[in-house]
């Protein structure tokens, strides 16, 4: 490493230290390749309760080395995990000082060659490949000219509930429909279960004057159509969840009752343009974009961190075949060629996995009666067949080195 000045030489960086990021890294050092990951925040990221986790993301984490050691942490389901234990997990196996906190970035630069990243406290680092890990609104996808993700027209509720004395649940995923909405959980461990409910916050508007008002008291009431998450009362989303279930079985009910209110969180749904994902550029001349800053998607197929583990896997391994290369070419020239292997490896599938989970969403979600008879006497099998035919994706091997 070479310091000129104030500027940071650096042959990958990696910007966001999430799920996406910090597999990147770690599925380049397992080749031998160094890179820097960049975190804005002060240390490493907690929010966000559990992650579910299916066949293809277990074949990554295992691509990685680290598929036995959360096998130990989680219940033998395709269900879900911890997501602190992952990145705990991840941020250990990597060498020291492979991420830095409190490294917001404000600015991207083309030096000919390379790129100048400047953060927000005057450093400023010079990189030969950067690589977009920073999630849904990503600074790195709209340097590329990528478009803003757009909304889904839905929101999701989640929290996640500790049994102190075992919750007693088999280890498998747990679905509820009716009322508009579609909850589901799943056991993390004996003792942790992960649940969520998706929404259609237009469900609330009504014919009626009267039910018209009610309705902009509700969206009123959580704050729909604002950005404030602040404003957002977690005894609200618990009391709305429960009315919208109060059909469900005891147990089901018991998981939302039973979460404490620090434990439940809101957020607006947002989804790439498939469109966007075909035709955008999602690598751009030693730059790509990968997980949510890729492909931001609904969670209706459960795929958003397990396609951010295979996006890790491939880009390790493209950039790891480049690098191998025998020839005079400058490594930029190679690494450029590994992050276009990349992008045409992934393109369709980001584009098969986006399209896929909104229109799942649309059809497990809607509380329209002749929708709802259709999808019960008619659609089970293709509401199911999704969730089976994407996770029945294997995104390869790394040929390991020790470390």
């Amino acid at each position: 490493m070479e310091v000129e000045g104030r500027i940071e030489e650096q042959d990958i960086l990696i910007v966001g230290g999430g799920i996406a990021g910090l597999t990147t890294a770690l599925g380049l050092h397992r080749l031998g390749i160094r890179s820097l990951v960049l975190e804005s925040s002060d240390e490493l990221r907690s929010t966000g309760f559990a992650l579910t986790m299916w066949t293809n993301a277990w074949i990554a984490l295992d691509a990685l080395g680290i598929g036995d050691a959360m096998r130990a942490k989680s219940l033998p389901i395709q269900g879900c995990v911890k997501r602190t234990d992952l990145l705990e997990l991840l941020e250990r196996e990597l060498p020291r000082e492979s991420v830095r906190y409190s490294s917001k970035i404000v600015n991207i630069q083309e030096s000919g060659n390379f790129k100048l990243v400047h953060l927000a406290h005057g450093s400023v680092y010079r990189a030969k490949a950067l690589l977009g890990c920073d999630g849904v609104n990503s600074m790195v996808a709209k340097w590329m000219g990528l478009k803003s993700p757009i909304s889904a027209g839905r929101a999701a509720i989640r929290g996640y509930v500790v049994y102190p004395e075992g919750h007693g649940f088999e280890p498998k995923l747990y679905a509820y429909f009716g009322g508009g909405v579609r909850l589901g959980f799943a056991p993390c461990d004996d003792k942790g279960v992960y649940w969520f409910c998706t929404f259609t916050p237009s469900l609330f508007k009504c014919e009626s004057l009267i039910s018209s008002n009610l309705c902009l008291f509700i969206n009123s009431w959580f704050g729909f159509g604002t950005d404030d998450e602040s404003e957002r009362d977690p005894v609200k989303m618990k009391q709305f969840v429960m009315s919208k279930i109060s059909t469900a079985h005891n147990h089901v009910l018991d998981v939302v009752e039973r979460t404490e209110l620090d434990s439940v969180s809101l957020a607006h749904l947002k989804f790439r343009s498939p469109w966007d994902i075909l035709f955008g550029n999602i690598v751009k001349k030693g730059v790509c974009v990968l997980g949510d800053a890729l492909h931001p998607m609904t969670p209706d197929l459960g795929q958003g961190a397990c396609s951010a583990i295979e996006d890790s896997v491939v880009l390790a391994r493209c950039l790891g075949e480049a690098l191998s290369e025998v020839g005079d070419e400058e490594d930029y020239v190679k690494m450029e060629k590994g992050l276009d292997w990349f992008g045409r490896e992934r393109r369709w599938r980001s584009f098969s996995l986006v399209s896929t989970a909104y229109v799942v969403g649309i059809l497990q979600e809607t509380d329209n009666r002749f929708v709802s008879f259709f999808r019960k006497m008619f659609l089970s099998k293709f509401t199911v067949e999704p969730f089976v035919r994407m996770a029945d994706f294997d995104c390869g091997n790394l040929h390991l080195t020790s470390t």
